[in-house]
């Protein structure tokens, strides 16, 4: 039985093998041991899924409560997915901030994933990446 818990007081190590694990890591710094702690440490809402004591998933989130909340990282262990764990983290996520709007930004392996769960597309994302400037 899968548990959950909310809190980013884990195992650094453990979350960087379940980013390796699920994929994420193939978009996330898991070779900068120190960028990855930041990310945990000032993040405003994790939630993690449990299988006994492994970490099986994670919601990590910046937020303001109250208006958005952006969910920057979804990610579960590759033999766990397709078990509602990624959506209990979701729902989990939009529990804990319910006047907020939940914002992410789907991975290309996982685009057809989110209208599955009840998600809606929104065209006019932008972003400036790490070392781009406004021109």
């Amino acid at each position: 039985m899968i548990s959950y818990r909310t809190g980013n007081d884990i195992d650094l190590d453990e979350m960087i093998e379940l980013y390796v694990d699920s994929t994420l890591g193939e978009r996330r710094p898991v070779g900068e041991r120190e960028r990855m702690g930041r990310m945990l440490e000032e993040a405003d809402l994790v939630i993690t899924a449990w299988d006994d004591s492994l970490m099986v998933g994670i919601s990590r989130s910046v937020t303001d409560w109250v208006y958005c909340t952006y969910l920057s990282d979804l990610a579960v262990r590759a033999d766990y997915q397709g078990k509602g764990i990624g959506k209990e983290l979701v729902r989990r996520t939009r529990a804990a901030t319910p006047e907020a709007m939940v914002i992410l930004l789907a991975a290309p392996k996982a685009v057809d994933y989110y209208p599955k769960i009840g998600m809606t597309r929104h065209e006019s994302a932008w972003i400036l990446r790490s070392g781009e400037e406004p021109v």
